[in-house]
């Protein structure tokens, strides 16, 4: 099925002649290196697997709990208990003990987040193991212990908090509650940095760069240059320890690979095509992108957004392309087209489709427990009192 954007219908999946350009046929020399998914979206599954996942649903019961990130395709919402973004969904596991199994369809730092929050006698599933996130694989254990080493040289390490996005690993978390930081989300950024920088002079924002200096510099009223750029595959980060003195906002270079995708072009090409269009991204996106957008909200934000819009309204989504796939569809009262002409969904994210699904609620059906997501009692411990953290913010 191939997939294209519309100027007068939002998401249209008939091609027509503004079929949108697929990546990996050509390049984007504007997008951030590392940028890249591999084209269209792949095709439905067979449709007798919705029977097997039916069946063996039902067969399961109230003994397991199925949650859907927002960015899942339709074929795996369809059987999702809840949808959410990754914290929502973590929580929704939490409520849930009376579930001895955890189906998430998402990503992996998200399954981990709920194997922590989660009780020890429940089992969380990732249906494959290889839906991981690039963001969250731009910081590992080791790159952030030295980093810290290289703030504890230039004589700043015990005034640095640090911050680190739901989107990272549990080891990132432990490491964030071992040093007294705080995680947040997309939503709660802003606060989160607010109490960051309550306890310390300055905070040390894993792993996206874009959604901290969005935060520090739309938010919290800090400039451009108050944000330093800590880059791991360098020495010292490729920054000076006055450099590192003189930041208040110490960025690690990570980012997402879909709304990396989204350009200063992308926003002035659509209102070209779309007279009156309002452009709402999400805050993952660049800094320039952002500046030009007329609104930024997290994932949840956009969906309320469009919930409350005016019939006849247009919009255009910069955020991951199932989701405005998704969007448009519910809204057909309204506009709604993709940001970029060019298809970019989370390949990683896709990986969790309907077959992945159906093998692992017929391995449960069958007293088998697939892809066990473990967090160690230690790591879990730091990434807790992070997580707690955050919870504990107004």
């Amino acid at each position: 099925m191939t997939t294209t954007i519309t100027e007068t219908h939002g998401v249209d999946p008939t091609p027509t002649p503004l079929a949108l350009l697929l990546l990996g046929r050509e390049a984007d020399p504007n997008s951030e290196r590392g940028v890249e998914c591999p084209g269209d979206l792949p095709a439905a599954s067979d449709p007798d697997l919705v029977d097997r996942a039916r069946a063996a649903k039902a067969a399961l019961g109230d003994r397991v709990f199925i949650l859907g990130h927002h960015y899942q395709r339709d074929e795996v919402i369809e059987f999702a208990d809840v949808t959410g973004d990754s914290f929502k969904l973590a929580r929704d596991a939490a409520a849930r003990p009376e579930a001895e199994y955890i189906v998430f369809c998402g990503v992996h730092f998200m399954a981990e987040s709920a194997d922590i929050l989660t009780g020890d006698e429940q089992q969380v599933v990732l249906p494959d193991l290889a839906a991981g996130c690039s963001m969250a694989d731009m910081a590992t254990a080791e790159q952030v212990a030295e980093c810290w080493d290289v703030l504890t040289d230039a004589g700043i390490a015990d005034v640095t908090v640090p911050v680190s996005y739901m989107n990272s690993s549990a080891d990132i978390k432990a490491f964030t509650g071992k040093h007294g930081g705080t995680i947040c989300t997309s939503s709660n950024a802003q606060r989160a940095l607010e109490w960051a920088f309550e306890q310390g002079q300055k905070v040390l924002f894993l792993p996206d760069q874009h959604l901290g200096r969005n935060t520090a510099v739309r938010d919290l009223g800090l400039s451009l240059d108050d944000c330093v750029l800590y880059n791991p595959h360098k020495p010292n980060g490729g920054l000076t320890a006055e450099q590192l003195r003189d930041a208040k906002m110490i960025l690690w270079r990570g980012h997402c690979s879909v709304h990396g995708r989204f350009s200063v072009d992308s926003v002035n090409d659509v209102r070209e095509r779309i007279p009156g269009v309002t452009v709402l991204v999400h805050p993952e996106c660049k800094y320039e992108v952002v500046a030009a957008a007329d609104m930024v909200g997290s994932t949840e934000y956009i969906i309320k957004a469009l919930d409350a819009a005016e019939p006849g309204s247009k919009w255009a989504i910069g955020t991951e392309l199932n989701l405005v796939r998704r969007l448009a569809k519910a809204h057909p009262d309204k506009e709604i087209v993709f940001l970029d002409r060019t298809v970019c969904f989370c390949s990683t994210m896709n990986r969790i489709d309907l077959p992945h699904l159906v093998w692992a609620l017929e391995s449960l059906v069958e007293g088998r427990v697939p892809n066990v997501i473990t967090v160690d009692a230690e790591t879990e411990k730091y990434a807790k009192a992070a997580l707690d953290r955050m919870l504990a913010l107004p």
